[in-house]
């Protein structure tokens, strides 16, 4: 076993039909851009209704019929928000918890030491959160239930340094399941960052399962300059 094996995205989204939601950061071949990507999914009518929307400081999630709109305090949030010269990237409201800890000089874990997975037992759907730095180096972590009845949250802190062309891809899901979801196991999963914003946001857009795909993010940003690509795409156009 290769502990160090490095997949596409591709290859890691082939035939997972519901990964759920999903963090990407990483650092381009040539080391000089920082990459952010995150998508959703979702089955119910009530997920699926969903765009992602641009807002200065990053994107929101926004209803695309609000009249199908029935219960919007797991689904309608602001994922992807800059702190200084970073990124805040999460499938949840804890960006806003992220963002004011990290503004006030605090960390982010102590941040996350707050919060917990989400209350949609009997999933316990976890909260994944990642954090970019200035350097290209940057953070992971996952909030998930340490037992079947949600009644205790284990919680996961990952750190790694801009390696050229390494990624590391977390979501929520192992894969489709029924009645429970069967929720993220181990670590981060080590992928291939292309050079070309454009390829790599086809490579995500493809690679996702066509039935519970909704939205995708991509950012590519320049460590030097900082100068910002980003790419939104939405099933509802």
């Amino acid at each position: 076993m290769n502990v160090y094996d490095i997949k596409s995205m591709a290859d890691r989204l082939e035939g997972n039909s519901y990964p759920g939601r999903g963090i990407v950061l990483g650092i381009t071949p040539d080391g000089k851009k920082a990459v952010a990507a995150y998508f959703i999914m979702g089955r119910s009518v009530n997920s699926r209704n969903r765009v992602f929307i641009q807002e200065p400081d990053g994107i929101r999630t926004e209803a695309h019929d609000p009249a199908l709109m029935k219960d919007p305090h797991l689904i309608i949030y602001h994922p992807v928000r800059e702190v200084g010269n970073g990124l805040i990237v999460t499938n949840g409201d804890q960006t806003d918890t992220i963002w004011e800890y990290l503004s006030r000089g605090e960390s982010w874990e102590a941040a996350l030491r707050t919060r917990q997975f989400e209350d949609d037992g009997p999933n316990w759907t976890p909260r994944i959160s990642g954090l970019t730095a200035a350097d290209g180096s940057y953070k992971l972590s996952i909030l998930k239930a340490a037992d079947p009845e949600g009644q205790g949250c284990s919680r996961f802190f990952w750190e790694y340094p801009a390696v050229n062309g390494l990624g590391h891809f977390l979501h929520t899901y192992v894969c489709d399941g029924n009645p429970v979801i069967p929720t993220f196991q181990g670590e981060p999963e080590r992928v291939s960052i292309p050079q070309n914003i454009d390829d790599f946001t086809q490579e995500l857009w493809t690679s996702l399962n066509e039935d519970n795909k909704i939205s995708l993010f991509v950012r590519y940003t320049d460590l030097q300059t900082r100068q910002v690509e980003q790419r939104i795409l939405n099933k509802h156009c």
